[in-house]
């Protein structure tokens, strides 16, 4: 009998409903679930179809009460987005729990379940789950309307160079697809002498200024125009445009330095060859071997020019070669290569076989040129040279022949190239029909430096055989280890918002 008594005390008592008389346990309300839901619905004033904006040019969402986001279908910043839509009916319950209810992704509705909870009747908690059904609504955004209206750009940065070759451009092209820096432009411009790039905002160009800064020797103006102002708001609305200067020295360039910039480079020579340009311009010394780094500030405190149009490349034939062994330095030399060899070279113009005047010069491309080999440079000694640092010259220094590099049948390099590079989507302007020479240039040098090539996407082209031709004299190749597949992803039944999804 006392187990029994403690097991009832124990055991909690059941009371009948007072709505429908079933059996439940005690509650502050006395009432059986089924009939407090009956009698109560927490969800009311939670509406259940609420529309949200969506632009269809840029892919994004409205964010009140100015904002546009970009977000992927069943996303958390998504849901997030559709919760703030509803805040404030929301704060009268606790929300316990949200999810995504499958919708076909072209049906322009979005389908959020809820979970809330709220204090009902003398302290009873009751849960409740229910569906809020979201209409996408098209609606575009300023930026895309001010692109329909053609008004739409804020910044411009205008990248120019004042050289008759393209080649830093090239590359710069190829850093500005590698690191996807053209992603938020509204559109690139290119005309004779530059890329012009067009940006809705000021903050997005200056990103830009900031990446050209990193990357090539160059130097930047900035100046606004006031378009719109508000005289009780104290608004004003400007358009911005930076001017980037890059140095006017291309790869392969020959030039002449001041006494003064030669003398702090580790006294290197005046006259010296170009052999690449990155964030500096890399200088090469062909009597020494001496090789010095050159950056945009230090340019432009100690100017110099290129000596030579790259038309003016002549085509030699090497008549004798020569390894210099062992080189006097002098004091307070700076570094010396490593990559290149120092030679002595008597060589011919092909154009005057039939003569017997030939010309002797130093080389850094010693390493590369043998009795018999056509190599491409600048005939200085029959060149008129109108540059004042070279008019202040002893004639006795100044080189008869500068080599650049050597020559290559082009026709078979074309040939069995099997990679490509990818390209900026622009507006052509204006078109030179020497682009695609220069291009070829451009390409020539990717297979020749390797320095180069490490910051550049190359991508196998499938349109090539791997082994096109083997007869290529031994020009360099670029290896199918360096190569990267070109990978295209299509649409899939999400549509332009999952490819988005796939690809980032």
């Amino acid at each position: 009998m006392e187990y029994l008594t403690e097991a009832a005390e124990r055991s909690p008592g059941r009371i009948l409903c007072c709505e429908c008389g079933v059996p439940i346990s005690p509650n502050p309300a006395n009432i059986c679930v089924a009939c407090l839901r009956s009698k109560v619905d927490i969800s009311q004033g939670i509406p259940k179809q609420v529309s949200i904006s969506f632009c269809k040019q840029c892919q994004r969402y409205f964010q009140p009460p100015g904002t546009w986001i970009q977000c992927a279908l069943e996303s958390r910043e998504l849901l997030a987005l559709c919760l703030k839509k509803i805040k404030a009916p929301l704060s009268k319950v606790r929300l316990v729990d949200a999810s995504f209810v499958w919708t076909e992704p072209h049906s322009k509705r979005l389908k959020v379940k809820l979970t809330v909870q709220k204090e009902v009747m003398n302290g009873a908690i009751l849960q409740q789950v229910f569906v809020v059904d979201y209409v996408v609504q098209s609606q575009m955004c300023g930026d895309c309307h001010r692109v329909e209206a053609k008004d739409f750009w804020k910044a411009v940065v205008q990248v120019r160079q004042k050289t008759l070759h393209k080649k830093t451009f090239y590359y710069l092209e190829q850093l500005i697809l590698k690191y996807g820096m053209h992603q938020n432009t509204l559109r690139i411009k290119e005309i004779h002498d530059g890329l012009d790039f067009y940006y809705s905002s000021k903050q997005h160009a200056q990103k830009m200024i900031e990446f050209l800064q990193c990357t090539v020797p160059c130097r930047c103006k900035a100046s606004q125009r006031l378009i719109s102002q508000d005289i009780h708001s104290n608004t004003y609305n400007y358009k911005s445009t930076f001017s980037v200067e890059i140095v006017p020295i291309c790869k392969d360039n020959v030039v002449c330095l001041s006494p003064r910039l030669a003398q702090s480079l580790g006294n290197m020579s005046q006259i010296c060859v170009c052999i690449r340009v990155t964030s500096a311009v890399h200088l090469i010394d062909p009597n020494t071997l001496q090789v010095a780094d050159i950056d945009g500030s230090t340019f432009w405190s100690h100017p110099f020019n290129s000596l030579c149009h790259p038309k003016q490349l002549e085509e030699f034939i090497v008549m004798d070669c020569s390894i210099v062994r062992d080189l006097k330095r002098s004091a307070g030399a700076g570094m010396i290569s490593k990559k290149h060899t120092l030679g002595e070279v008597w060589v011919q113009k092909t154009s005057e076989m039939n003569t017997d005047k030939q010309y002797f010069c130093r080389t850094h491309l010693g390493h590369l040129l043998n009795p018999g080999d056509l190599v491409l440079g600048f005939d200085l000694a029959n060149c008129n040279l109108n540059d004042e640092h070279v008019n202040k010259m002893n004639a006795d220094r100044v080189p008869d022949v500068v080599l650049i590099k050597k020559s290559y049948d082009r026709t078979k390099r074309q040939r069995r190239r099997n990679w490509k590079l990818k390209e900026l989507a622009r507006d052509r302007e204006n078109m030179d029909t020497d682009d695609e020479r220069q291009y070829q240039d451009f390409l020539e040098d990717l297979e020749e430096d390797e320095a180069i090539r490490k910051n550049i996407n190359i991508y196998r082209d499938p349109a090539i055989p791997v082994e096109s031709d083997t007869d290529d004299e031994g020009a360099p190749r670029i290896s199918l280890a360096e190569m990267l597949e070109d990978l295209h992803i299509s649409q899939d039944a999400t549509g332009e918002e999952g490819a988005a999804m796939m690809t980032s």
